[in-house]
């Protein structure tokens, strides 16, 4: 059942894809678009962490664990571009 629902799901996530970026059948991205895409996307998911656990570094050395700051500070920044439509 798992494998119906996940088919589907995938499905209709490329179909909304495509005609978010008017491809149609046999189209593709353009290269440079995806490495711009791509570049903006490694951004986020290791920069901004990176950064964030450098101020708190800076900041407060032992307020908060880097074991439980860096998954948090990750899992806030992959959240927010979720809910931006970036990814």
């Amino acid at each position: 059942m798992f494998f119906l629902f996940r088919g589907k799901y995938v499905d209709n996530l490329q179909e909304a894809y495509e005609v978010k970026h008017n491809l149609g059948e046999g189209n593709k991205i353009p290269k440079e678009e995806f490495q711009k895409l791509l570049q903006k996307f490694l951004f986020f998911i290791f920069g901004v962490p990176s950064f964030a656990v450098f101020l708190k570094n800076r900041i407060a050395l032992t307020s908060i664990p880097n074991d439980l700051f860096i998954p948090a500070v990750t899992s806030a920044t992959a959240f927010l571009l979720a809910k931006l439509n970036k990814i």
